[in-house]
């Protein structure tokens, strides 16, 4: 006679999550912007202080410094500059400016520096474009 099994209880099967293609080749054009955008900053003089810099308010792409002036850097890639330019909305603004007063508050040597929000758009088949002073935190 063959022996059966008994039931057992139902467990959570326990599965890794796949990501989709698309959020992975979206988010391997997002790392090679951001190196792109780090590496204009470096041959413009700044030195990268941080990169994605995680807050519970959002992301910072690249903090950087040249002098006396801390930038905080949000980086943008689309299929055009144009599209990049308009994908900084004015809710992200509030996050990144959000996201900065952490990472000041983190950093307070860095508090009496100049302070500047920035943007540099990345698109197929051109240079990167560096916006100095894309936004201020009175918006």
């Amino acid at each position: 006679m063959a022996r059966t099994e008994r039931a057992k209880p139902d467990k959570p099967v326990k599965t890794t999550k796949t990501a989709a293609p698309e959020h992975v080749a979206a988010f391997r054009t997002g790392l090679s912007a951001e190196a792109r955008a780090a590496a204009l900053l470096i041959a413009k003089g700044y030195r990268i202080l941080a990169k994605r810099f995680r807050t519970p308010h959002g992301e910072i792409d690249i903090i950087a410094r040249k002098r006396g002036l801390v930038a905080f850097v949000e980086v943008k890639a689309r299929a055009s500059l144009d599209e990049a330019a308009y994908a900084v909305t004015p809710r992200q603004q509030q996050r990144i400016i959000d996201a900065a007063q952490a990472w000041l508050m983190a950093h307070p040597d860095h508090a009496e520096l100049e302070l500047r929000f920035d943007a540099i758009l990345v698109a197929p088949r051109s240079l990167p474009r560096h916006l100095i002073a894309a936004f201020d935190a009175s918006t």
